[in-house]
Parts: C-alpha cells; sequence; structure tokens
C-alpha cells in the first residue's frame, strides 16, 4: 500500500514539473518579438529626421504617354548648295557646324567658262548699242519712205532679239554671283562667289579644295535653326488620345531636368511598318542647343483629372513595392503599400486601396526615408 502511494506521488510531481516546462516555453515564445510595419520615433529623432506630417491634398493630375522622336528642320529650312555651272573648287573654308551669316562667302571657284560667259554679254551689250542705233535711224529712214518697210521690220528684230539675248546673258550673270550692271572690260573674272543664302549652319561639306563640281552636284548643306520641329514617333494604338494643340513636354535624355514646351501642330495620316505614325511638334522658344537629328524624349498630356496626392518625397521604394508611412499617433508610423498614379510637379497620385485610405488618413510628407531605414535597420537586429 506504501508503494503504491509512493508512485501515486511521484507521477503527480512529474505532471507539475511538466506544466512547468511548457509555461516556461509558452512564455518564452510570447516574449520573442515579433515582425511588424510599425516604427517609434522619440521627438528628438522626430526632429533629426525631419518628420512632416500631413493629409493628401486634391490637385488636377494629367494622365502622360510617353513618346520618344527626334528634332528635325522643316523642309523649307534645309538649303542644298551647288553652283549654275561647273569649275574647279579653288578654297572654302567651311566645317560642317560652322555657323554663317546670310551673305557671307562660302566658296571660290575657277574656270574657263566663267570668263566665256562675261565675254558674252560685254560682246552682246556692245551690239546692243550699234542695233538700236541702227534702229533709230531705219525707223527715221522708214518714216521718210526713204527705206523700205522690209529692212526696217529686219533691223526692228535684229534689235529685239539682242535685248532678249543681253538680258538672258545677265541673268546666267547673276547665277554666278556677277552683277551685269557692274561688268566691265576692266572687272572680267575668271573667279565665281558662292555665298549663303541663309543664316544658319552648315551640316554637310561634301567637296574639297581642287575638286571639278557640276550642277548636279551638292557642295554643302545649310540648315536655318530658327523653326526646327519636334518629330514624335507614336503607336497606332495611342492615335485617339491626340489632337491638334495639344501640349508637349520634350527633353534630353542626359538632361531630363531641362524641358522644351511644344505643341502638335500635324498628326501624320500615315502608318509605318511598325504601326508608328509621325506626330510634329512646334516649340514654344528656340534654343540654339538644339539640331537636327538630335534625339528626345516627350510627354504628351492625353487627360487631366483631380487625385489625391503626397509629395514625390512621401513615398519610398522597397523591394520592387512603393510604400508610405502613415501617422498611428504623435511617435508612431506604420509603413503601408501604397498603389500609386502618375505624378505631375513635384506630386504623386495616390490610388485608393485596403489598405490606403488617402481622403482621411494622415501620412508622412517628409522624412520617409529616415523612417524606412530606422525600420529596416531594427528588422535586422
Amino acid at each position: 500500500m506504501k508503494k503504491l502511494l509512493l508512485l501515486y506521488f511521484a507521477a503527480f510531481i512529474g505532471l507539475l514539473a511538466g506544466c512547468g516546462t511548457e509555461r516556461s516555453v509558452e512564455s518564452t515564445a510570447s516574449d520573442k518579438p515579433q515582425e511588424t510595419n510599425l516604427v517609434q520615433l522619440t521627438p528628438a529623432q522626430r526632429k533629426n529626421a525631419k518628420v512632416e506630417i500631413g493629409k493628401p491634398e486634391q490637385k488636377i493630375i494629367s494622365t502622360v504617354l510617353q513618346v520618344n522622336g527626334v528634332m528635325e528642320a522643316p523642309p523649307q529650312n534645309v538649303i542644298s548648295v551647288s553652283v549654275p555651272l561647273g569649275g574647279y573648287l579653288k578654297q572654302t573654308t567651311l566645317l560642317p557646324g560652322m555657323h554663317l551669316k546670310k551673305g557671307q562667302l562660302m566658296a571660290e571657284l575657277e574656270d574657263q567658262a566663267y570668263i566665256q560667259l562675261q565675254q558674252d554679254y560685254l560682246t552682246a551689250k556692245a551690239r546692243l548699242w550699234y542695233l538700236e542705233q541702227e534702229f533709230n535711224r531705219q525707223r527715221d529712214l522708214n518714216q521718210s519712205k526713204a527705206s523700205s518697210d522690209k529692212v526696217f521690220q529686219q533691223t526692228k528684230a535684229d534689235y529685239e532679239s539682242q535685248q532678249v539675248l543681253l538680258k538672258a546673258l545677265g541673268e546666267k550673270l547673276r547665277m554666278v554671283g556677277v552683277n551685269p550692271g557692274r561688268l566691265t572690260e576692266s572687272t572680267l573674272t575668271r573667279t565665281m562667289r558662292l555665298y549663303s543664302p541663309i543664316d544658319g549652319y552648315v551640316t554637310k561639306v561634301n567637296v574639297n579644295t581642287g575638286k571639278y563640281v557640276v550642277p548636279t552636284d551638292v557642295l554643302f548643306e545649310l540648315v536655318d535653326p530658327r523653326d526646327l520641329h519636334l518629330m514624335l514617333t507614336v503607336f497606332e494604338k495611342d492615335l485617339d488620345k491626340l489632337e491638334i494643340g495639344q501640349q508637349v513636354v520634350a527633353y534630353r535624355a542626359n538632361q531630363p531636368e531641362k524641358k522644351y514646351k511644344a505643341k502638335i501642330i500635324y498628326i501624320g495620316k500615315d502608318v509605318t511598318g511598325d504601326r508608328a505614325i509621325e506626330v510634329h511638334c512646334h516649340l514654344e522658344k528656340e534654343d540654339p542647343s538644339l539640331v537636327p537629328g538630335m534625339f528626345m524624349n516627350a510627354d504628351i498630356e492625353v487627360q487631366s483629372k483631380q487625385a489625391y496626392t503626397l509629395p514625390d518625397e512621401a513615398i519610398v521604394r522597397y523591394g520592387n513595392k512603393q510604400y508610405v508611412f502613415a501617422v498611428r499617433d504623435s511617435s508612431i508610423y506604420e509603413m503601408v503599400e501604397a498603389k500609386t498614379g502618375n505624378s505631375e510637379n513635384g506630386y504623386t497620385a495616390l490610388l485608393p486601396s485596403a489598405t490606403l485610405h488617402p481622403e482621411s488618413q494622415t501620412y508622412v510628407t517628409n522624412g520617409a526615408y529616415a523612417l524606412l531605414m530606422k525600420l529596416k535597420n531594427k528588422e535586422e537586429e
């Protein structure tokens, strides 16, 4: 009987010990810190992190279509310079990229044909003087019936034909840069000079000194940069979003902070093989730093609507998601996932979700990155 009581007592003690151990394990497990998205700051830490809070503001945010394009000059602003008469290039100092003023000397050419043209003009001019005198004499004789009508008519035809010849030779001289009104036997020249027809830039130089050129050769190409257009490539699926007069903001990939405002002036009607359409835009202000062929990015404003927004610095990225910090009380902030819309002028639209209530919740508007760093550092401890 005593042995049986001792066995019961030993079993009871073992049961109590087991319960104590289980409670100890449960207590240890409950004391282990749980992962959380909450971060707490003291007043001093909040001041050092420059944390600011506020409610989302309602702003008009534009829906933007992002496209690519190039700067180009309209055909009337691109000049191909050729020669009306063939000749040997005597000299030129032009290089691609050089700026020229209208009337500035571009090149000099030499050829016997230039001398021959001037000779023909002066000879025709001298003969015209003779025919004019003969015409006047035959007219007077014909009026007094001292000369036949046939002789007078022949003289008149020769005189008028010579006038036409002299006029044509004069126009040819003007084409080669010679003023026929100033041409005399003492001003004959074997050189033809080419002058810039516009204020602009040299884009191509296709000749070198000593080369013989003909009228079909393009010696130089010039461009007038005062009316450069932005030619954008827009895919067919986005065509219904565009219209004449729409605002465009263009920028270079290496200078995204420098914006160029423009407007759509023409929407192409021809779809290319890759299902794209050319859209031409006119810049509001000229910029000499832009040249034809320069690659550009552009944002086209296609729709505007009101939305709740936060400053861009209130939204942080961690992993592949975006987050904001909701204010739980004066010192506790909760990191919640944010669904965002478009951004404009330093503000980003917030989209309502199960965890985001922009119409009523207060959020951290400045110092969000400092909160993210503190939260992640705490998780790693």
